[in-house]
């Protein structure tokens, strides 16, 4: 029998092995790879807070935001041409998914230069944005100085994964990020602790470990499992770029809050925390490890999305729409099992967390548990946004992705932010997080109910 004599979907494992062993097959390369890379952040924080000190903290956190724009526009190229790729497979329309990844490859290179050239010249003002200090500016701008270099290797690298992904080599994926990975950690020792380089060298260890990613992620695409990619494939081709802007905006939007809300966060710590008793430096440094440690909790509900979105959308096109849903429920039903774990371990033991981070006086320790008992209280529902986001995204629902990216940290968070703190101060600040966390969650449920009903009428 001919492929094209089988049912839709049923020659591609996709579309007929169970749901659970894919999910696993899948997500568990892209877990390992995020919590690896989010190691490696940590590790970056540790050492600097050890040699550097709690102003070295709160400079990698000033920092961030860079990062979180960059990967917003990873998450928009890749995550949109992956989707496209996937659905045009699904439909056994291979033409079509040859040109989503050419023009994929070809926008993630553009924009990656294009961020490159912009945080160089603009990158003191960003680094004020951002909510750097007195104390703090001098630290971050030698951080940041070093690590803009390694931008354009970060963004083709977390695009290209989502690519490897769906192209059903999920462990090739996992082996780019934990190399780069591990090699950062080995280098923040030598260069931090042989050579003393102090904060330079946490940064130098960063860009070199993102340069043997974005290399290894580069080889894969010259043996494309799919098909060969051949240079005429590549270009910008204005209907690939709108669909995959169109399947990766949610995404993208969902990065881009995430990066308006640690702007906002920096700032409005720093402004009602010198009116405290903890200072302006204290909160910044302590917010800096609570972003290092929701990494690892995002690691596992952003790797297990990702690892979901080739089943989606392969099913989706294929129009196996039991198997949609039956994804979707069993990979929510994961994320809320790891989120809760998260929940009690930031509620048991915030001081003993934050003393891995470096050290510091009294006072620190004291808003690091205030911080992490209240800021992080919601994180047992953590999980359920990002899978709903890109259960949506892998389906091609575009507009509800948008919504649910927008929801938590546009709708919810930035104004709890502004709002509370004017009449609670400090503590306005950290209530913020657990209320949009519960919002956010229940209109998650609320979509993806509506949803599932469509799908029982198709």
């Amino acid at each position: 029998m001919r492929a094209d004599d089988l049912p839709q979907g049923k020659e591609n494992p996709l579309g007929y092995a169970p749901v659970m062993g894919l999910i696993r097959k899948f997500a568990i390369p892209s877990i390992i790879s995020l919590l690896v890379n989010a190691a490696y952040n940590i590790t970056d924080q540790i050492f600097i807070g050890h040699v550097v000190g709690m102003l070295g903290n709160a400079a990698t956190n000033v920092a961030f935001p860079v990062v979180t724009f960059t990967t917003a526009f990873a998450q928009l190229a890749g995550v949109g041409t992956a989707a496209n790729f996937n659905i045009s497979l699904g439909a056994r329309k291979e033409e079509e998914a040859k040109r989503f990844i050419g023009t994929g490859l070809t926008l993630m290179f553009i924009l990656g230069i294009l961020i490159l050239g912009g945080v160089l010249l603009f990158q003191t003002p960003i680094l004020l944005l951002c909510g750097a200090t007195e104390n703090v500016l001098p630290y971050s701008q030698l951080y940041l100085g070093i690590t803009a270099f390694g931008l354009p290797f970060l963004l083709f690298t977390n695009a290209g994964s989502n690519l490897i992904r769906a192209d059903g080599s999920p462990a090739y994926s996992m082996i780019c990020t934990v190399a780069g990975a591990i090699l950062n950690i080995v280098l923040d020792w030598l260069f931090m602790f042989v050579f003393r380089w102090g904060i330079q060298g946490a940064a130098a260890a960063t860009i070199t470990g993102q340069f043997v990613s974005f290399f290894l992620c580069l080889c894969y695409f010259l043996r494309f499992k799919s098909f060969k990619i051949k240079l005429q494939m590549l270009g910008l081709r204005g209907k690939y770029v709108l669909e995959i802007a169109k399947l990766g905006t949610s995404n993208f939007i969902n990065h881009t809050i995430m990066m308006l809300v640690n702007i906002v966060l920096n700032n409005m710590l720093t402004r009602y925390g010198a009116l405290s008793v903890y200072g302006s430096d204290i909160p910044l440094a302590v917010s800096g490890v609570a972003a290092k440690l929701n990494s690892i909790l995002a690691a596992f509900s952003v790797g297990l999305a990702q690892g979901c979105q080739p089943i989606l959308g392969f099913n989706m096109g294929a129009k196996n729409y039991g198997r949609v849903k039956e994804t979707c429920k069993k990979a929510v039903s994961a994320a809320l099992a790891i989120s809760v774990l998260a929940f009690l371990l930031f509620q048991l033991f915030p001081r003993q967390i934050t003393g891995i981070f470096g050290t510091g006086d009294e006072l620190y320790f004291q808003f690091a548990e205030r911080y992490l008992r209240i800021y992080m209280m919601m994180v047992c529902v953590y999980g359920v946004q990002p899978m709903t986001v890109n259960y949506f995204t892998g389906t091609g629902n575009v507009h509800q992705g948008i919504l649910l990216s927008l929801s938590r940290q546009g709708f919810f968070l930035i104004p709890l932010l502004i709002l509370l703190p004017m009449a609670f101060g400090l503590d306005g600040v950290l209530y913020a997080g657990p209320i949009a966390d519960f919002l956010a969650c229940v209109l998650s449920f609320a979509m993806v109910s509506i949803n599932f009903r469509k799908l029982e009428k198709l």
